[in-house]
């Protein structure tokens, strides 16, 4: 008789102890396997007296496994319970899980209700415009404002809070990590929230942007270190969004400095002129593209347009994972990892993709019923989660999962776009105001 030995790998491990934790780090508790089972306590054994040869082999054995073993009770920790996705106060939010079961009907009180509380969690707790969350709260949420009410106005303080901030930064720290992106998205969010909730252009959106423009590279885009993408992934992402923070307020181009005017010319001819790094990246110039119509001619935004229908899958939605190649995320540091993923050949429809697909085409004349976006439309509606969120596994790790941020916005946006969402729920919270009427710009959508 043989006692069961786990398999292990060359490392001394179990097939299934991961080798590095999820930062990508070795992780130290994968370096001492544990066992399949921990007795509660030590018995003795009482000392062998006959025994026949074929069994006193067995015995020595047994006596032998059992006397190095020294039990602790914190020897083998119980696994941390996961952390909530935000987290600030009374506000919980628990972090997305691919299993998480299915709604039976979509709801779009569901995915603001899911939008307002990340982005409010995340201002109490960071006080920081980041581009995954605040950020893209403020360049979508103002849009809604005729159907879901006006935006919080505690997340467009906290964009002005971090302007002021920004002003005082010295130039040259915008040449690392993530400022020059968090001054776009300030720059773009302020111009939402002109465009779609007060109606006029503000002293503080008009200094966001001269701001944008001070600290923009010779060659027209701006500083991005690739550090979390889609939405920190280089500075093309960063100077589309420049244009539409432009394009969302035109009567701030008659009153900018030179400097800011000579900026935006060389933004134009940036965008005209650098091929996309990806067609994620093309998505976003065609979205741009539709902001500001003088910006492309039509054949080629008709051909940026057939590269996203070339993509549409064959239940209706649409993968990030198809928009480019690993190597050509951020930095290219996520290759491996992306590329080890199960189902790497065919990935599958996520919220992120399908959203921002069918906000651009939308934008960019498309029309609601056409059939291609109306199953688009479809999966978003089969897809929506009990948490109000649609799911979208992060390109950068498998914790937080902080893209099904813009992976909730863009669908919600782009059902809005295609029809989805009424007015009925607009009024259910007066304490955010009376919702202001405006005359669009004439570079709108």
């Amino acid at each position: 008789m043989r006692w069961p030995v786990p398999a292990q790998s060359a490392r001394g491990l179990p097939p299934n102890s991961p080798s590095v934790n999820d930062a990508g780090a070795p992780n130290p508790d994968a370096e001492r396997p544990a066992p399949d089972f921990v007795p509660s306590r030590i018995m003795s054994v009482s000392p062998i007296r006959r025994l026949p040869a074929s069994f006193a082999g067995f015995g020595l054995l047994l006596a032998l496994a059992a006397a190095p073993v020294s039990l602790r009770a914190d020897a083998y920790p119980e696994p941390k319970a996961p952390s909530p996705q935000y987290r600030h106060g009374d506000i919980v939010v628990p972090e997305f899980v691919a299993d998480e079961p299915v709604r039976a009907a979509w709801s779009a009180e569901a995915a603001e209700h899911f939008l307002d509380r990340g982005a409010l969690a995340w201002a109490r707790s960071k006080s920081c415009v980041s581009c995954h969350t605040t950020g893209t709260y403020l360049v979508t949420r103002p849009a809604l404002s005729a159907t879901l009410g006006r935006p919080r106005d505690e997340i467009r303080n906290v964009f002005v809070e971090q302007l002021r901030a920004r002003q005082g930064t010295p130039r040259e720290q915008f040449g690392k990590g993530t400022r020059s992106g968090e001054v776009v998205y300030i720059a773009a969010g302020l111009a939402e929230w002109d465009r779609w909730v007060s109606g006029r252009l503000s002293a503080e959106t008009a200094e966001a942007l001269e701001l944008m423009f001070a600290i923009q590279l010779p060659g027209g885009d701006w500083y991005n270190p690739g550090c979390w993408p889609p939405l920190e992934s280089d500075g093309f992402h960063l100077a589309t969004q420049a244009a539409m923070a432009v394009a969302a307020v035109p009567a701030w181009e008659a009153s900018a400095s030179s400097q800011a005017r000579a900026g935006l010319a060389k933004l134009r001819e940036f965008l005209r002129t650098t091929p996309p790094p990806h067609d994620y990246g093309g998505t976003l110039l065609l979205w741009a593209a539709a902001r500001m119509p003088d910006l492309l001619p039509a054949d080629r935004r008709q051909r940026l347009a057939e590269r996203i229908w070339s993509q549409q899958q064959p239940d209706g939605g649409w993968s990030i994972r198809s928009f480019a190649a690993p190597e050509a995320w951020g930095d290219g540091s996520r290759a491996e990892r992306l590329r080890s993923e199960p189902d790497f050949a065919r990935p599958p429809s996520d919220g992120h993709q399908t959203g921002l697909a069918i906000v651009v085409l939308r934008e960019s004349g498309v029309p609601a019923d056409d059939p291609r976006l109306q199953r688009g439309v479809a999966w978003l509606e089969r897809n929506q989660r009990e948490s109000g969120r649609w799911w979208t596994r992060s390109l950068n790790t498998d914790r937080g999962h902080f893209v099904t941020y813009s992976g909730t916005a863009y669908p919600l946006l782009a059902l809005a776009l295609s029809g989805r969402v009424d007015a009925t729920t607009a009024a259910r919270d007066p304490a955010r105001g009376q919702v202001l009427a405006f005359s669009e710009p004439a570079a709108g959508r």
